[in-house]
């Protein structure tokens, strides 16, 4: 096929009918490089599990483990940058005089990712004029280890990848009052978030803790898409 009619096939079959295209691109190569619908996050699940399969019971140790205390994984995390935060002990509800043995040591593990939108297929006329949705979507292991288990926060910034130029954030409390150890689903679509998006900042904390061993919260299936469609917010 000429330039022309793989640009034709671009427009068609990603529905970008109307919308701003750049001048001269390799038409075919843009075809072939799929940046709608395809995950631009790299390693989306480290620690080798998926949301469709069940969480299997935690093996517990015959013997504690005393330490050395650890607060990480041995899991790969390439394509991620990771840091992790030691919180301080949770003296709260123990009464004046008690003898505490040991305490649970908490720790937020923190992965991130800055997806570059231009490297990744997409062009600066779309973005700014057409303004693609963009999808996020996370599920975290409801690992019972805290009310404050896991954080989202994610970014859409301008070429200089310091202007904040739309934001999402959660941070939901979790039920300890029930035991399920369910994979729970966070998700949000960006549209209408104006011109100058050039990156997409990614970044979750999960709790994990120390208290005779290492305890993990786990996330899984992580997912920033970008979709040939519009919103109006």
């Amino acid at each position: 096929m000429s330039d022309a009619e793989w640009r034709a096939r671009c427009v068609s079959d990603w529905g970008l009918q109307g919308a701003a295209l750049p001048g001269a691109p390799d038409w075919r190569s843009a075809y072939e490089a799929q940046p709608f619908g395809r995950n631009l996050l790299r390693n989306p699940s480290p620690y080798g599990v998926s949301k469709d399969v069940a969480l299997p019971e935690p093996d517990l140790p015959e013997q504690p483990d005393f330490g050395p205390p650890r607060f990480q994984s041995d899991d790969d995390f390439s394509g991620w940058t990771t840091n992790t935060e030691l919180l301080p002990y949770d003296r709260s509800g123990i009464p004046p005089g008690a003898v505490v043995c040991q305490l649970p040591r908490y720790s937020w593990f923190s992965t991130e990712q800055l997806v570059d939108l231009k490297a990744e297929g997409l062009w600066e006329e779309l973005l700014d004029d057409f303004q693609p949705e963009i999808h996020i979507q996370d599920w975290y292991e409801e690992s019972q280890l805290h009310t404050s288990i896991y954080q989202l926060q994610v970014k859409l910034l301008g070429a200089d990848k310091s202007a904040v130029i739309s934001e999402f954030s959660s941070s939901p409390v979790e039920d300890r009052s029930r035991y399920s150890r369910a994979w729970k689903e966070v998700s949000h679509v960006f549209g209408g978030y104006g011109p100058g998006v050039r990156y997409v900042h990614f970044l979750h904390r999960l709790k994990n803790m120390f208290l005779n061993g290492f305890h993990q919260t786990m996330f899984t299936n992580s997912s920033v898409l970008v979709r040939p469609s519009r919103t109006s917010s």
